[in-house]
This record gives structure tokens, C-alpha cells and sequence, in this order.
């Protein structure tokens, strides 16, 4: 048995438990009848759910929080007319289950058709009812279109139903005549008022389009008498709904306009944001920033360029094995860098090589995903590009407008309430992101990072963090009047812990452009900040530290101030945590390629052992990657160096199976380590402190050198 709104009943059944909010109203093709129950059990079934269906939606509020008598409950009279005509049914089947009758086999099959409807119904009502307004507003010709349909199939059965022959009685009689009569005069009608309405609410998309902002009265009028959205709490429910209903994308329906959804979201934050200011949106603020973005689909990270982060339009394979978009990695080489950028290998050419496989699984995932292609130029693929519309991108502007004049001249509450809004959508869309920067955005969260209060900090740093996504912010960024400086000073001194693990976050995505790194590395306080971190921090703000240090580690230059700062003996810290050794063996692999860094790691034993420990249970990259770790301690470490690694236990053993997968550069490094261990006859290290003497002899005098 199973139930249905407190009645039980026997399977099989439609299960009513809907969610129908996330689905389109069904079609009769998705229900079946049960074929195993007796005409009595079909008919209690039918009363059972029919029955829950009119109590609980004649007496349902109809958006309960709405309270003017002016504002329309939309197709309003489509639903009560529909819940009236099941009611009427159900006189009919509460009849024939107590007359005890028995059936002609006619009748029992159109019950089981009554069956289907009435869940039909149930679905389109809970669909219906569970609905933000404007989306039922946009919906409004579906919608009105699903409940013809019924009224139809209804009008269907009561005709092929042999009432002759059920034995009714005269009120019973003259309820389904009555019924029959409205149902056969029943047409396809669309309430012109809610059409008006409609065509109303495109309007204001259209004036955005056209560079012009809507009239703030008509805005008041439209959205607020009419569609009977009160205050901002609905503002924030309306957009909260479109935006889950974009970003699950689960109506299969070719015809859904999601650009123009998409839109109406950006004409519904405008007018929330200038009729009720920013002061009321605070509240479930939470929920929202943790929000996939829902003006696009989710793209998957393998087929994100490394380098913009977004969807890869033309991935092509770099002499590293690594793989990128062609702009991207091209726009990277003209400016002069002959680094692999995500690996910081030295790029032996400059060859692109087209990643076909890559590119047809892109494919397949834009068919499947419905996201519309386009042919790459100079190339036989095609990818996606997700581009807003233009109404959306001058809705956008008008928001951000708002929001930088709050965050320019408002008090403390409206800036911090502010940097929230831009921490939000600066998070969802990459045009936000430009228009934000482009309307300055920058200058404007850089002085609020010194503000004292944590959350106007925290959303601050959070919001540039989020804008540094965009390559032409990460310049912005660093290249604004102590902006830098702010930020390191956040990562050191943050007032919450979020603050500073966003900073180091902040810190990562702004190092992930090679010009930006040398400034990162001489900024005083940061690698310090960063090492101490990774030591201290949560779980997060490890992951955040240790790659903001791993890129960091691939300027050549990075080498001393590592050092220095002891984020070298953090890394080697972190090679014992699982959670960031393969990033630490990375950013290591990096910076031992410096002999003074490779004499001091090696005669770290905790050094040696983590990277053994990376290459005996880490993945692929992390074995590659402490695996040529340990070949440049052996190589640069000096002959002492190298015998102490030899010695290691494990290693020998280890390093030979490395070579198995990876880049040529590591399979080659890998395997020579291999070649070398395996050759090399034991010997005995010098007692600790004459190593301890040999390797602060070398440093000292590298650092002469340097200085000098």
C-alpha cells in the first residue's frame, strides 16, 4: 500500500508527492491506470484523490501573502473552474460506488481513462499554484492551453460513457448533464488581461534593450498593483524561482525563451533594488550566494580553459600535454610567456594542437544540454559561447548603477549591503562581471576592505574575488591603487575567517596571470600570510593557500621570497595532509628547481618522506609531480643530497613506476630518477651537523650572490 495525502491506496499509482514545479504539467501519455484492481477499488482510488485534490485547492490560499482586492490571481478562473467540474465527477463516482452496481466493461474503461485525468489534474493545479506569479505570467498560454485539454478529455468521456446503463437518479442526472453542457461549449480562451500583462512586463525588457530605463510609476504600477508583487521579500522569491527554473533547465521545451526568462530576471531585480532600495534583500542572503550560476548551465571542469575559466571553444594540446582554449593560450604566447601556464613547464614550441576528442565531447554535451553551437573560425568544431541578451546586459547596468551609488555615498549598512549584491551577481555571469568593473566597481570595494565591520569586509574581498575571474579584472585589480595591498592586509588581518581564506582565494585567481605574479611575491606580508595560513587555516583556506603558493612558485623569480617567509617549510608541512600534498608536491617541484631551495628540501627528512608518500598514493599528477620533485632535490641537492634521498625508504622501489602515464617532461624526469636510483651504490650520510653546516654555507652563499 501506499499513500496519497492520508488515503491509502494499492499500487500501482502516479505518485502524488509532485515537485511539479520543476516539471512541465504532464501529458496523459506519462500516466497509466492500474490494470489489476476491481471497478469498486478504481472508484475509491478516483474519490480518494479527486477528493484530497478539491478540498485542498478550493480552500488553498491564492498567494496567501497577496492582499489588494485590485490585484488578479492569474488564470485564476481556468483553475476553479476545473477544481468545480471534478467536483461535479465525483458526485457521479461517489454514486456509482455506493449503488454497488455492476459495470458494463464500457464504463470500466473510461474509468480508468477518469483515473489519468484526475492526476493530470493534480499536476496541473500543484504546477499552477507551486509557481512564482511571473512565471505563470510568461507560462500564461501553456498553461491555459493545459487546462483546455483536460476540459476536453473530460467532454470526451462523459460522451463515450454509457449513462443509459448506470442506473442514475434525477439530481445526479442532471449535475452530469449540466456538466456536458459546459464542457462541449468549452473553448481555448486566454484571459486578455493577463496577456496585456504579459506583453506589459516584455515591454520593460524591450525599453532595456533600447538603452532606456522603464518609468519608475509604471514599474510600481505593473509589478506592484498588478502582478501583486508587495515588497521585496516577493521581489527576491520571484527571482529566486526563474532563476532555480533557468539553472535545472528541466522542461525539455524547445520553445522556453530561457534569454528572455533571463531577462525579466534582470527587470525584476531593477525594480526591487529601485522601489524598495537594497536594505530589505539581506535577509536569506546565504542561500542565494551559495547558488550555482543560473544564467547558464553548469558547464563541467574539464571542459573549462585552465586559463579563463570558461567553456572551451576550440581546445587545442600545448607541448606540455596541457590542454586550453586556442584564444587563451595564443592571446598567452603573443605576450611573450614560453611557460605551459598550468603546469609551468617550459613550452618547447609553440605548436597547437587540436584536441578533437575533447572537442566532440563538448559537442555532445551541448546537444544534450540544449545549448545552442556556432563554428569556431579557423576551425571544422563548433563550441557554445553563452551571451546574455542585450536587454539583460543594460538591465544589468542600470542595477549596477544602483549599486555603485550606494556603495559611493551610502552608509555603512548600504555599502555593506551593496557589496553583497555585487559579491552575488558577480559570482552568476561573466557580463556581470565586466559591467561591474566597467562602471567602477574596483576602486570602490578596495577602500571598503579596511572597513571594520566583518561582514562589509568579508563581502568586499569576496566580490573582487569573484570579479578576478574575468582575465581584464585581474589587471584591474592589481594595477588599482593599493588594491594589492588591501588584500594582503585582509589575508593577514581578516576580521572572520572567510574574509581571509577569500583573500588567499583572491590572491590565487589574480597569480593565475604571469605578469601579475612577481607583484604578488614582493607584496611585503603575503607569502608570510599565505605560509601561515596553510599551517593554520580550515580546510578551506588550506586548498586556498597552498594554490595561491603553487602559482606563486612558477615565477623563477619567487624562489628566495619562499624562503624567506618559510612557505617553502609549509609546503613541506603540507605534504603531510592529505588534502593539499599533491598541490604542495606541485608548487615544490616548482621551486626546487633553485639549488639552494633543492639542498634545503633535501635535507628536510619529513620533505623526502612526503614526497614518497605523494608518489606511493597520490594520483597521476601528484606522483609526476613528487616524482620530479625528488629528481631536482637529487640533481641541484648536491652529491651529500642526493645519497640522503637514495637512502630513503621506498623510493627506489617507487620511482620506477611512475613513468607509466603523465607528460613526456615528467615521464622523462621520473624515469631518469628511476635510472639514477637504481645505480646508485649506497653511501653512508654525513652526520647531521655537517650537513646542517654544507647546506647554510650554500645558502649564504647564493644570497651574497644575489645581493650582490
Amino acid at each position: 500500500m501506499c499513500s496519497i495525502s492520508g488515503y491509502e491506496i494499492s499500487k500501482p499509482v502516479m505518485p502524488a508527492a509532485f515537485d511539479c514545479v520543476t516539471r512541465k504539467p504532464q501529458q496523459a501519455e506519462v500516466f497509466s491506470a492500474p490494470s489489476d484492481l476491481s471497478p469498486a477499488s478504481l472508484l475509491r482510488q478516483i474519490i480518494a484523490v479527486g477528493g484530497d485534490l478539491v478540498a485542498t485547492n478550493s480552500n488553498r490560499g491564492w498567494w496567501p501573502r497577496h492582499q489588494r482586492q485590485n490585484a488578479r490571481s492569474l488564470l485564476r478562473q481556468n483553475a476553479r473552474s476545473l477544481l468545480r467540474r471534478i467536483q461535479i465527477l465525483l458526485t457521479l463516482f461517489e454514486f456509482l460506488l455506493e449503488s454497488r452496481r455492476t459495470l458494463p466493461p464500457l464504463a470500466n474503461l473510461c474509468l480508468k481513462e477518469f483515473y489519468i485525468i484526475v492526476h493530470r489534474a493534480r499536476f496541473l493545479l500543484d504546477y499552477f499554484f507551486q509557481s512564482s506569479r511571473l512565471w505563470v505570467l510568461l507560462r500564461n498560454q501553456m498553461i491555459s492551453c493545459q487546462f483546455h485539454e483536460l476540459e476536453h478529455d473530460m467532454s470526451t468521456l462523459l460522451d463515450v460513457l454509457p449513462l443509459n446503463e448506470l442506473g442514475l437518479t434525477v439530481d445526479v442526472w442532471e449535475h452530469i448533464e449540466l456538466l456536458q453542457q459546459q464542457l462541449g461549449s468549452a473553448v481555448l480562451r486566454f484571459d486578455s488581461r493577463d496577456e496585456e500583462l504579459r506583453v506589459k512586463v516584455l515591454y520593460f525588457l524591450n525599453e532595456f534593450e533600447e538603452q532606456r530605463q522603464p518609468d519608475t510609476a509604471d514599474l510600481k504600477t505593473t509589478f506592484l498593483d498588478r502582478v501583486g508583487i508587495l515588497d521585496a521579500m516577493d521581489f527576491e522569491s520571484e527571482i529566486e524561482f526563474l532563476e532555480d527554473k533557468i539553472y535545472n533547465n528541466r522542461e525539455s521545451d524547445a520553445k522556453t525563451d530561457w534569454a528572455t526568462i533571463a531577462g525579466v530576471i534582470a527587470v525584476a531585480r531593477y525594480s526591487k533594488f529601485l522601489l524598495f532600495g537594497i536594505h530589505e534583500t539581506l535577509e536569506g542572503k546565504q542561500k542565494y550566494r551559495n547558488k550555482p550560476a543560473p544564467y547558464s548551465i553548469s558547464i563541467p571542469s574539464d571542459f573549462c580553459c585552465p586559463i579563463s575559466l570558461e567553456l572551451m571553444l576550440d581546445p587545442v594540446v600545448v607541448s606540455t600535454g596541457q590542454t586550453y582554449d586556442r584564444s587563451s593560450i595564443a592571446q598567452w604566447m603573443a605576450s611573450g610567456h614560453k611557460t605551459c601556464p598550468n603546469s609551468g613547464r617550459t613550452l618547447v614550441n609553440t605548436d597547437l594542437i587540436p584536441n578533437r576528442a575533447l572537442r566532440s565531447l563538448t559537442s555532445h554535451w551541448c546537444a544534450v544540454n540544449s545549448v545552442p553551437c556556432r563554428s569556431v573560425q579557423g576551425s571544422s568544431g563548433c563550441a557554445t559561447t553563452l551571451v546574455a541578451a542585450k536587454a539583460t546586459v543594460e538591465a544589468t547596468r542600470a542595477i549596477t548603477q544602483i549599486l555603485i551609488q550606494h556603495l559611493s555615498i551610502g552608509d555603512l549598512d548600504s555599502k555593506k549591503a551593496a557589496a553583497g549584491e555585487i559579491r552575488s551577481l558577480a559570482k552568476i555571469a561573466k557580463e556581470n562581471r565586466i559591467i561591474f568593473a566597467e562602471e567602477g566597481a574596483i576602486p570602490l570595494l578596495s577602500l571598503l576592505l579596511h572597513s571594520q565591520n566583518p561582514t562589509a569586509q568579508e563581502n568586499a574581498v569576496t566580490a573582487l574575488l569573484n570579479l578576478s575571474i574575468h582575465d581584464a579584472n585581474r589587471r584591474k585589480i592589481i594595477n588599482q591603487d593599493g588594491c594589492l595591498t588591501s588584500i594582503v592586509t585582509v589575508l593577514r588581518r581578516g576580521l572572520t575567517p572567510e574574509s581571509r581564506e577569500n583573500a588567499a582565494a583572491a590572491i590565487f585567481s589574480l597569480a593565475t596571470l604571469h605578469d601579475n605574479k612577481k607583484l604578488i611575491v614582493d607584496e611585503p606580508g603575503g607569502a608570510e600570510a599565505l605560509a601561515w595560513l596553510l599551517r593554520n587555516g580550515s580546510t578551506t583556506g588550506k586548498k586556498d593557500a597552498v594554490m595561491a603558493l603553487f602559482n606563486l612558485s612558477m615565477h623563477p623569480e619567487s624562489w628566495e621570497r619562499m624562503v624567506d617567509s618559510n612557505a617553502v617549510e609549509a609546503l613541506v608541512g603540507a605534504l603531510e595532509e592529505e588534502i593539499v600534498a599533491e598541490a604542495a608536491a606541485g608548487a615544490l617541484a616548482l621551486l626546487v628547481r633553485r639549488s639552494v631551495v633543492a639542498g634545503l628540501a633535501g635535507w628536510e627528512e619529513k620533505a623526502v618522506m612526503g614526497l614518497t608518500g605523494v608518489m606511493r598514493t597520490g594520483s597521476s599528477v601528484g606522483r609526476q609531480n613528487a616524482a620530479a620533485a625528488l629528481h631536482e632535490i637529487r640533481r641541484r641537492g648536491g652529491m651529500v643530497v642526493g645519497k640522503r634521498v637514495a637512502v630513503v625508504s621506498g623510493v627506489s622501489a617507487l620511482a620506477p613506476a611512475v613513468p607509466l602515464d603523465g607528460t613526456k617532461r615528467s615521464r622523462m624526469k621520473a624515469a631518469a630518477l628511476a635510472r639514477i636510483l637504481q645505480r646508485r651504490k649506497v653511501a653512508t650520510p654525513p652526520p647531521p651537523s655537517t650537513m646542517a653546516a654544507a647546506v647554510c654555507a650554500r645558502v649564504a652563499g647564493y644570497r651574497k650572490r644575489f645581493e650582490s
